[in-house]
């Protein structure tokens, strides 16, 4: 199961969601995008001690601050089920495969990289030795 569709299955439903410096906040799922960033609405926020309650009426939280999320069971049950409905996915032959193999030992191979034996500088005028060792020295 991913956790965006477990997210997406619980929009409108009440989540709680704790911070990792320890901050609880309990509200109604609004949405939430593939970084895990979430909108709340009707909020209670509790302190990381515990001690102090706030209600906010929506807050915008960033997913890279997330610990974790509580969603209710029957939401996790209710994906578990629609995934079992789903037919399983036939995973698609690689492009690769109906590529010639001793394609894939030569230098570069299909990405187009240098190519052949020329490794760096080759013939392409590298700071190789080319029988001018004393030119430009005195």
């Amino acid at each position: 199961m991913l956790p965006l569709s477990l997210l997406n299955a619980a929009l409108s439903s009440p989540v709680l969601v704790e911070l990792k410096n320890g901050e609880t906040y309990g509200g109604h799922l609004v949405s939430c995008d593939p970084w895990m960033n979430v909108n709340l609405k009707e909020v209670i926020c509790t302190s990381n001690d515990g001690t102090t309650f706030t209600r906010i009426p929506e807050i915008y939280i960033k997913g890279n601050t997330i610990k974790y999320l509580r969603v209710p069971d029957q939401i996790i049950d209710k994906v578990k089920e629609d995934q079992a409905k789903e037919p399983k996915p036939s995973f698609v032959k690689s492009r690769n495969n109906d590529r010639n193999q001793s394609d894939k030992n030569t230098r570069g191979g299909h990405r187009g990289g240098r190519g052949g034996d020329r490794g760096r500088g080759g013939d392409r005028g590298g700071r190789g030795d080319r029988g001018n060792s004393n030119r430009g020295r005195r």
